[in-house]
C-alpha cells in the first residue's frame, strides 16, 4: 500500500486541490456578493456595434467560455505546481530527516558495540526494537567473546603443563641411557631395568607429544564422514580386547553386555574413536581394582552404547561442564596422568557429526557415558 501511495500521491493530491480550488471560488463569490464575477467580467468583456438603420449601438458581451477555460487552466496549473512543490520538498526534509537519524542512530550503535557504552536512557519508539536486537546480539556476542577467552587461556595452561611434562621424563630417558652408555660391565638385570624404565618414560614422551598434536589437528580440523554398513558388535568386542593390557597395568577389568551382530551405518573410523575416548576415560579415572561396563543394544531406529565405570561421583556443576574442550576434572595436572581435555569433546563433536547424541550421568560413584547413533543413513 505504502509503495503504491508513493506514485498515486501525484495524482491524488492534484485532484483534492483542485476541488478545494472550486469550493473556496464559490463560496468567496457568493460571500463578495458577486466582486470577483464581476472582475471576471471586466476581464474578459467585448466590445461589438451594432447598426439599426442610422442608429450605431455598442454592445458588450462576455466569453463565458473564455472564463472557465483561465479558471480552470490557472486551478490546474497552480494545483500541479503546488502539490508537485509540496510533495518534492517533503521528501527532500523527510530524507534529511531520515539522513539525520540514521548518523545519529549509527553512533548510538558505534559507541555500544564498540566503546561499549550503555544504551541511552530514553530511547525514540522507532528505534526501541532496534536496540534490543542489538542489545541481544552484543550479549550473545560478550558471551561467546568470554568463552573464547576460557578456552584460549584452557589452552596456554595446558601447552605449559604440557611443555613442562616432557621435561621430566626425557631427563629420565636421557638419565638412564647415559648410565648404561657408561657402564657397559652392568649387570643383565640392571640393564634390563634400566632399559625397561627408559622405555616406559619414552612411551610417555610419545603420549604427550599425541596431546600436543591432537590440540593442534582439533582446532584446525573439520569432520569428512565415509559411512558405510558395520557390524558394531564385532568392532566393539574387538576393541575391549585391545584395551585388556591397559587395563591389567591399572587392575582393572573390562565386562560386556554386547548384543550380537547388531549393524549400523557409521564412520568405523570415527566411531572406533568416541569409543576408544570413551573408554580411555573410563581407564584413567576409575578405582583400582575395579570393573568398567561396555554394554551395546539396539532400540528401534537406534543403537545405544554405554560405559559405566566406578570412580568418584562428579558435581552437577562439572558435568554440565564435562564435554567442553580442553576442560580437566582435576584442576591439577600430573604428569604420569590426565590427557589433553580433548577426548569426551571430540567423542561428542565426532557423536553429533554422524546424528547422534552422547550424555553423561554420574551418581553414587559410578559414571555412565550414553551414546546413541542411527542405524541408517539419515
Amino acid at each position: 500500500m505504502r509503495k503504491h501511495w508513493k506514485y498515486l500521491r501525484f495524482l491524488v493530491i492534484p485532484a483534492a486541490i483542485l476541488l478545494a480550488g472550486g469550493v473556496i471560488y464559490f463560496i468567496t463569490d457568493t460571500v463578495s456578493d458577486g466582486v470577483l464575477a464581476d472582475w471576471l467580467s471586466r476581464r474578459f468583456a467585448y466590445e461589438t456595434t451594432e447598426q439599426d438603420g442610422d442608429v450605431v449601438r455598442i454592445v458588450q458581451w462576455i466569453s463565458w467560455d473564455a472564463v472557465k477555460a483561465y479558471i480552470t487552466n490557472a486551478l490546474v496549473v497552480l494545483a500541479l505546481l503546488g502539490s508537485w512543490i509540496g510533495i518534492v520538498v517533503h521528501d527532500v526534509v523527510r530524507q534529511r530527516t531520515r539522513r539525520k537519524h540514521a548518523r545519529e542512530l549509527a553512533a548510538h550503535l558505534q559507541r555500544y558495540l564498540l566503546e561499549e557504552d550503555p544504551l541511552p536512557a530514553e530511547l525514540p519508539p522507532d528505534d526501541a526494537e532496534v536496540f534490543s536486537k542489538i542489545a541481544d546480539a552484543r550479549l550473545k556476542m560478550d558471551r561467546e567473546k568470554a568463552l573464547l577467552r576460557e578456552e584460549s587461556q584452557k589452552k596456554n595452561d595446558l601447552v605449559t603443563y604440557l611443555a613442562h611434562d616432557l621435561k621430566t621424563p626425557l631427563t629420565s630417558v636421557i638419565g638412564y641411557l647415559t648410565l648404561l652408555r657408561d657402564a657397559p660391565d652392568m649387570p643383565a638385570a640392571q640393564r634390563a631395568k634400566y632399559t625397561g624404565v627408559a622405555l616406559k618414560k619414552a612411551q610417555r614422551l610419545e603420549e604427550l607429544a599425541a596431546e600436543m598434536f591432537e590440540i593442534t589437528r582439533f582446532n584446525l580440523s573439520s569432520v569428512e564422514l565415509s559411512p558405510e554398513d558395520v557390524n558394531l558388535s564385532r568392532m566393539l568386542e574387538q576393541l575391549a580386547s585391545e584395551f585388556l593390557p591397559l587395563l591389567a597395568e591399572k587392575n582393572l577389568r573390562i565386562e560386556t553386555d554386547i548384543a550380537p551382530e547388531v549393524r549400523c551405518f557409521c564412520d568405523v573410523e570415527k566411531t572406533e574413536r568416541i569409543i576408544d575416548n570413551l573408554l580411555r576415560n573410563a581407564v584413567n579415572y576409575s578405582y583400582p581394582d575395579s570393573a568398567i561396563t561396555l554394554t551395546l543394544t539396539r532400540e528401534g531406529e537406534t543403537v545405544k552404547i554405554v560405559t559405566e565405570n566406578r570412580c568418584r561421583t562428579i558435581p552437577p556443576e562439572k558435568l554440565k561442564r564435562i564435554f567442553e574442550r580442553f576442560y580437566r576434572l582435576d584442576a591439577a595436572r600430573g604428569s604420569e596422568t590426565g590427557g589433553s581435555g580433548l577426548g569426551l569433546a571430540i567423542a561428542r563433536q565426532l557423536t553429533e557429526a554422524q546424528g547422534g547424541t552422547i550424555a553423561a550421568e554420574s551418581e553414587n560413584g559410578t559414571v555412565r557415558f550414553t551414546v546413541t547413533l542411527p542405524v541408517r543413513k539419515s
